[in-house]
C-alpha cells in the first residue's frame, strides 16, 4: 500500500512541476508545500485537477473539489488514494 501511495505522490507532484514549468515558474516544491505558495493561480489549480484526472483516469467527486484537497501535494494525494482505494484493492 506504501508504494502505491509513494506513485501517487510521485506522479501528483512531476503534475505540479509540469505546471509550474509551463508558467517559468522556478520553485523547490515538496509533499508539504502549499501550491498558492509555490505560484500556482486558480487557473493553475484547475489545470492541476484536470490533469489529477486524466493521469489517475477518474473523475474527482464535486464534494471532493474543495480549498483543503488542493492545498498541498499531501492533501491531493490523501484525497486522490481515498478516492482509488476501493478499486486498488480489488
Amino acid at each position: 500500500m506504501k508504494a502505491f501511495e509513494a506513485d501517487v505522490q510521485d506522479r501528483v507532484l512531476a503534475l505540479v512541476k509540469a505546471i509550474l514549468e509551463q508558467n517559468a515558474i522556478v520553485a523547490e516544491v515538496d509533499p508539504q508545500s502549499r501550491l498558492v505558495d509555490v505560484g500556482l493561480t486558480s487557473m493553475d489549480m484547475v489545470n492541476l485537477m484536470l490533469g489529477v484526472e486524466a493521469e489517475f483516469d477518474f473523475t474527482i467527486p464535486q464534494s471532493e473539489i474543495t480549498p483543503e484537497n488542493f492545498q498541498s501535494i499531501e492533501t491531493l494525494q490523501r484525497m486522490i488514494v481515498n478516492q482509488l482505494q476501493p478499486a486498488h484493492a480489488a
